[in-house]
């Protein structure tokens, strides 16, 4: 890790220390120097966080010692959800949940540091006779079976 990468986790860790809702998603910074944060928080990460956590890295690194660029920008819509604080910010929600068994569109009825709580319902074929009927289907997956989760968007009328 560059010493500028380690700099800008330092000045990372310590301006989400000051906002405790905020976490980090990820840090990247590139061979030319650019600093790319982006977070989320247990509520929704206004344009201000995003600013201020910009300000913490920016203002305690030396433009003089070295040339860079800081972006920092909030976890995207439609992105995977990767940390437990994130599912458990979506709880009510509709996911679409990709294990290495199946695929799954339901509503996240909970979630801890362990594991999260889908139901849904499916249509299968009737016990007795023809046809089909809708049943409902409840599971629980721990995060190491979770291949990948998005929050689905929807529009209500």
């Amino acid at each position: 890790m560059s010493t500028l990468a380690q700099k800008a986790e330092t000045y990372l860790k310590q301006a989400i220390t000051e906002n405790p809702q905020l976490f980090v998603v990820s840090l990247d910074v590139t061979n030319a120097n650019h600093i790319k944060v982006v977070i989320d928080g247990d509520q929704d990460v206004s344009i201000s966080d995003c600013m201020a956590v910009s300000r913490a890295i920016e203002h305690e690194l030396d433009r003089d010692e070295e040339d860079f660029a800081v972006e920092v920008t909030s976890f995207g819509v439609g992105e995977k959800l990767m940390f437990p604080r994130q599912f458990i910010k979506n709880v009510g929600r509709k996911l679409d949940v990709e294990t290495d068994k199946e695929k799954i569109k339901a509503d996240l009825v909970s979630a801890t540091s362990q594991a999260i709580r889908l139901t849904w319902k499916a249509r299968e074929p009737k016990p007795v006779g023809k046809g089909k009927h809708t049943v409902d289907k409840e599971v629980e997956l721990a995060y190491a079976d979770i291949k990948q989760a998005k929050v689905m968007i929807t529009f209500n009328k």
